[in-house]
Formats: structure tokens, C-alpha cells, sequence
């Protein structure tokens, strides 16, 4: 009989929403608006659009592959169980340049905010309190961070309808550009090349990413294989109307905004439409965002972690570890966190890139393990399942593979290079030890706490 400590098996739908959206923060309009808006050309909308498509055909790839696999390690496992153990690890090793830059995105948020209200306080004194307070939340358990994600949530929904009732109000009494709220300016791309809304986009899928991070919770989640398919697709509706709503309504109401520094961008909209009292609010609101966006982050990433620990990808003993009192994986805990220190030393635009990078790159194989395991495998290939299981995510791997080229050249160089070292790292562990992979997961039995 096997005594070691497991994770506990205790959320449900709407918590894993609320965990997701939180991960992807509804604010994060607001913290990547002016780097989206110089990448985009100004056309938010159409390049919110765009990455929404991208998305949709992808979540439903991760919607499928969750059912077919409801266990830890989301686009490493779906790509490890269909297509092949390595290239599994190699997409698994992409994914974690996403997924431990994610924690670093929201301390650094956090710390630019909070030193736009206390300038005395220098950034990297606010990266290193809250870093610390990630680490205290996350070891204590699952159901504190799901509570903690769904107040966030429903604060920052309010805020994000505060914020279009505010630029609505300006519209009707002739206060903005617009004199209507009806338009189909947005949605015409004028003199912007397609390229550049195209690259827009891929930098903006970063704002979708949370749907698929709630697949590294499904050994925690009642019933998995129902539940988590059904949050993705409310997680990605749910942020792309208010993503495209607010872009919209900017848009419409001041084409002509300009900005000085891309970072603080978001600061000088907000103040433009509601003055010092919205811009106030929003920068409480936003602390509280990325609060809770950091909170799920490490939830995710240490959880992903767990997964390559227990398939002996990392070091089993160390990265499995599981607290038999808390029920978290307290090392991978600890250890995200000391990386996450590094938020006192790059910059935004660059963790956001990172991120990109990974994201995009295990998006590709997703939709490419879907294929792999319901049509080649299963030869599910009737015509309805044709269309569910090889045109559907041949279109999302196809988008997400083009959305990936159009990253900058900096960010491919550097996500090759991430690449080059996993692949050195799979090659000598190869060399010195047997198959990584020894055990199947794919049916998982957890204990409930």
C-alpha cells in the first residue's frame, strides 16, 4: 500500500474558473496595453479577434485532450502520451519557460504599481514582499488560493464595467471622439499592415493563457474529465468579451490616445477616462489583480512541476514531493519562488515575451496531439470525427505555429536557445540513466484529503 501524500481532490467548476481567469487576470489588458498597442499598431480589436480564434481552436484541443488524459502536466503529458516521450519533454521544457515566468510577470506588475503610488519604496522591495507572500499562500493549500481567485475575479469584472460605463458616459454627453457607440471603425484594420495586427496578436495570446494552465489542477479537481473542458471554454469566452469590449470602446472613443512609456500606458488611459478618483481605484484593483494572477501562477507551475517530478523527467524525490500535512507540493513551492527573484532584474517586456514563447509553442502541440491520439491512434476518422479530430486542431496548430514565427527575432533566439539546453539535458540524462519515463499515469487514483 502506497502511504505517500497525494494532492487534494476538492474543486470544483466554477472554482477552477475562477482560477483560471485569475491566472489569466481580466487586468491584464491593462498591465500589457501600451507593449500590445505599439505591437498591434493601435488595432486592438482586430488583434483581439485574431488571438481569440487562435485560442478557441486550441482550448477545444485542450478540451479534448484533458478527457483523454485527466492528470497533472497539461501540454507535456498530451504531447508525451500521443506522439512521443521526448518530444513530450522538449514541449514540456517550452511550456516551462511559460509557466515560471508567469509568477515573475505578476511580482513585477505588482512592484511597478505599488511604486507608482509609494515612490519612496524602490520596485525590487515590493518584488521580494510579495514573492514571499506567494510562497506563504501557496504552501498552505488549494481551496485558500481558489477562494482568494474568486474575490479577485469579481473585483476586477466590476472595475472593467466601471471602466466602459465611464467611457460610455463620455460618448453620450460628446466628452470623446465618437459620437456613437454603434462603429465599425474598430474592426477595419485602415493603414496598418495585416502583419503587424497579426504580431499584435501573437504577443496578446499572453493574455488568453490561464485556460489552459487549469489542466495542471486536474488531479485536484472533482471529476476532471467533465469539469475542466467545460471551465476552458467559459474561461475563454468570458475573456475575450471583456478583452474585446474594452478595446472597443477605447478605441472608439480615443483613436487619437498617445503614451510616453508603454509600462505605465494603461495609468494615463484609465486617468483619461475617469481622472484621479477611477485612476485611483484602478491601481488598488490592479494590486489586487496581480496579486492574485502571482497566487495562481505558482500555483500552476509548481503543480506542473509535481508532474515531471513523479514521471522521473526531474529529479523524482525532490520535485514530487507532496507536504503531508499541507497537501502541496511545498518544495517546487520554494524553489519558483527563489526564481522568481528575478523579477528584480529584467524587465516586463521581456518576461512577457518569454512567456509568449513557451505558450505558443506548446499550443502547436496540443492541437497536434489531438490528431495524433483520436485520428491516427483511435482512427476516429468518420466524418464527423474528421472534422472534431483532424481539421479543428490542424486549423489551431496551424494559426498558433504562424502567430509563433511572427515573435521577434530576439524572443525565437532565445526560446531556441531554452530548447537547445532541454534537448542537452534529455540527451545526457538518456546517456546515464534508463527511459525517463517509467510509469503510466494515465489512470490516476488520488485520495481525497
Amino acid at each position: 500500500m502506497n502511504n505517500q501524500p497525494a494532492l487534494s481532490k476538492s474543486l470544483e467548476v466554477y472554482q477552477i474558473v475562477f482560477l483560471g481567469l485569475a491566472w489569466m487576470t481580466p487586468m491584464i489588458f491593462f498591465t500589457v496595453y501600451g507593449v500590445a498597442y505599439d505591437a498591434a499598431g493601435g488595432q486592438m480589436v482586430l488583434a483581439y479577434l485574431i488571438a481569440f480564434l487562435a485560442i478557441f481552436f486550441t482550448a477545444y484541443s485542450y478540451s479534448r485532450m484533458v478527457k483523454a488524459y485527466p492528470i497533472a502536466g497539461s501540454a507535456y503529458t498530451y504531447t508525451k502520451k500521443a506522439i512521443h516521450p521526448r518530444l513530450g519533454f522538449l514541449v514540456g521544457w517550452a511550456l516551462l519557460l511559460d509557466y515560471i515566468f508567469s509568477p515573475i510577470i505578476a511580482i513585477l506588475t505588482f512592484g511597478i504599481f505599488m511604486h507608482t503610488e509609494f515612490p519612496s519604496i524602490p520596485v525590487y522591495v515590493w518584488v521580494i514582499v510579495m514573492n514571499i507572500i506567494l510562497a506563504l499562500v501557496n504552501i498552505v493549500g488549494i481551496k485558500s488560493v481558489a477562494r482568494i481567485s474568486g474575490i479577485s475575479v469579481v473585483v476586477q469584472i466590476l472595475f472593467i464595467s466601471l471602466f466602459c460605463l465611464f467611457i460610455i458616459k463620455d460618448i453620450a454627453t460628446g466628452q470623446a471622439s465618437s459620437s456613437t457607440l454603434f462603429s465599425l471603425h474598430p474592426f477595419l484594420a485602415s493603414d496598418v499592415p495585416f502583419t503587424t495586427i497579426f504580431s499584435g496578436a501573437a504577443l496578446i495570446c499572453f493574455c488568453f493563457l490561464g485556460f489552459d494552465a487549469v489542466t495542471t489542477m486536474a488531479e485536484e479537481t472533482i471529476q476532471p474529465e467533465r469539469t475542466i473542458p467545460k471551465a476552458i471554454f467559459l474561461i475563454v469566452c468570458i475573456a475575450a468579451v471583456m478583452y474585446i469590449a474594452i478595446s472597443y470602446f477605447t478605441q472608439i472613443a480615443y483613436p487619437g490616445f498617445t503614451f510616453t512609456n508603454p509600462d505605465n500606458a494603461a495609468y494615463t488611459l484609465v486617468k483619461l477616462v475617469g481622472g484621479n478618483l477611477l485612476s485611483s481605484l484602478f491601481i488598488t484593483v490592479l494590486i489586487i489583480a496581480t496579486f492574485t494572477q502571482g497566487v495562481s501562477s505558482v500555483t500552476s507551475v509548481t503543480r506542473f512541476l509535481y508532474a515531471l517530478g513523479r514521471e522521473s523527467v526531474l529529479p523524482q524525490k525532490v520535485f514530487s514531493y507532496i507536504h503531508p500535512t499541507f497537501k502541496t507540493p511545498v518544495v517546487n513551492i520554494l524553489l519558483v519562488t527563489a526564481f522568481s527573484f528575478l523579477g528584480m532584474f529584467i524587465d516586463l517586456n521581456t518576461a512577457v515575451t518569454f512567456v509568449s514563447f513557451g505558450a505558443l509553442t506548446a499550443f502547436t502541440f496540443v492541437n497536434l496531439s489531438v490528431i495524433a491520439h483520436f485520428y491516427i491512434k483511435l482512427k476516429k476518422r468518420s466524418f464527423t470525427e474528421t472534422i472534431l479530430y483532424l481539421i479543428f486542431p490542424l486549423i489551431g496548430a496551424a494559426f498558433i505555429g504562424w502567430l509563433l514565427t511572427l515573435l521577434n527575432k530576439d524572443t525565437l533566439l532565445i526560446g531556441v536557445a531554452w530548447l537547445t539546453v532541454g534537448f542537452l539535458y534529455l540527451f545526457v540524462k538518456s546517456r546515464l540513466s534508463a527511459p525517463f519515463v517509467k510509469r503510466d499515469h494515465s489512470k490516476v487514483t488520488v485520495p481525497e484529503k
